[in-house]
């Protein structure tokens, strides 16, 4: 383990140390008032721009404009397949196969999809487990499902909940509580990284344990995919699906990661909504009136690939294929470690993390809780050039992205954070 020094020198020596950080000069950095390049630490929110992305957009706007429907096969990167182009690399950020790996739609809208076919209720075994605190958008999927088959969120959607004084999970709980319920429980639908604490749950202990009391286990990896070291084909969940526009960096909106275990790839009579770019390649464009899947994750695609969303994607897809999830991974382990020293070295009373520091339960976020804070706070944290995220009542999310950041920022963030609640 690194021995960090509270030196803006020592912070500068790990950025001329650092292997990836010719990386940040291949990304636009949003400027601070004065002109100089602002401490982004909203990564997890929104990811930055590559700088390559205008010329990957604008070569199939190119493409559009010379060849118009042509380009479906003679676009440089034909349109027809371009999912395709994704597909490789986006399964090694993930750690699957690439026939687990289809990139479509957005990330609710797979969640809905996974779970037409993942959760297959009866009267006995129905109910739904959720971690603590989830992104609203999973707890309105998961009620509305349970509504949609006849149940009620209130008695049949299990939220996990820290134990009194901690705002951390334990396994040991989920145990407990798959002991006492698993013979209801039909679907863990858990989230890779806690979007409010940071908290990242051992995945593979997880699906081994909701396998074990017949349930399906599927994960929410929006705030995991590009930035854990995630091994979804040995860990063995029944699928997962991520966003690409914070670490992934495809951008405001953009396409959804969809991973469906090879152990499913060929199960045609598996209850799915049904669309025309899921159907059998070699028939696809006969039109027959019968539905045959792809097999792999690519059955359960809808419609045809949104080409400049996908140009956005491959654009950051290739960075993360040449910077390699190894090292990305070593050096966020850096990052966030040194900001976690820098915060103890404050010795300020009002910081505390909510995130665990133990760095096999995180990712690069640490959300901070500052006692007695309000968005005032925040405020006067924005007016020195940071941009991270305030989360009501008292905390600050924040995340230094090995693409991106350096350890000067994490020096300098810490500074300024320091001043924003003197």
């Amino acid at each position: 383990m690194m021995t960090f020094q509270a030196t803006l020198d020592f912070a500068r020596s790990l950025d001329r140390q650092d292997p990836l950080a010719g990386f940040r000069d291949r990304f636009h950095i949003p400027p601070a008032q004065d002109g100089s390049p602002s401490v982004y630490f909203c990564g997890n929110s929104l990811g930055l721009q590559p700088k390559s992305t205008r010329e990957y957009v604008l070569a199939e706007l190119d493409d559009w404009a010379r060849l118009g429907v042509e380009g479906h096969t003679h676009a440089r990167h034909p349109w027809m397949p371009y999912h395709e182009f994704l597909t490789e690399k986006m399964a090694r950020v993930v750690g699957a196969k690439p026939r687990e790996v289809v990139v479509m739609n957005s990330l609710t809208v797979n969640l809905h999809l996974m779970m037409v076919s993942f959760y297959r209720p009866t009267t006995k075994r129905r109910k739904i487990v959720l971690e603590y605190s989830p992104f609203p958008s999973d707890r309105y999927a998961v009620a509305s499902q349970l509504r949609y088959h006849g149940f009620d969120p209130v008695e049949d959607l299990i939220e996990l909940q820290p134990r009194q004084g901690s705002d951390q999970v334990l396994y040991e709980d989920l145990e407990t509580l798959l002991e006492e319920e698993g013979h209801q429980i039909a679907l863990l639908l858990i989230g890779g990284v806690n979007y409010y604490t940071g908290q990242a749950y051992d995945l593979r202990r997880i699906t081994a344990l909701g396998h074990r009391y017949g349930c399906m286990v599927g994960f929410d990896l929006a705030h995991a995919a590009g930035n854990l070291p995630l091994q979804l084909h040995d860990d063995g969940p029944d699928f997962a699906a991520w966003c690409s526009y914070k670490y992934l960096n495809s951008g405001p909106g953009s396409l959804s990661g969809v991973f469906v275990h090879e152990r499913h790839a060929n199960h045609p009579a598996m209850p799915r909504f049904e669309g025309w770019w899921g159907q059998d390649k070699d028939t696809r464009f006969l039109m027959p009136d019968t539905f045959t899947p792809i097999q792999g994750a690519e059955g359960w695609q809808l419609s045809n690939p949104p080409i400049l969303p996908m140009a956005a994607m491959r654009a950051s897809l290739d960075l993360f294929d040449e910077a390699g999830m190894d090292r990305l991974t070593a050096k966020s382990r850096q990052l966030t470690g040194f900001l976690e020293y820098l915060l103890q070295q404050q010795s300020n009373p009002r910081f505390s993390l909510i995130t665990p520091s133990d760095p096999d339960q995180r990712g690069c976020q640490l959300s901070i809780r500052v006692a007695g804070a309000d968005k005032s706070v925040f405020h006067r944290l924005s007016e020195q050039g940071v941009i991270a995220d305030w989360r009501e009542p008292d905390v600050i999310r924040v995340a230094p992205v090995p693409l991106y950041n350096s350890f000067e920022d994490v020096f300098h963030f810490v500074e300024r954070l320091s001043l924003a609640v003197s």
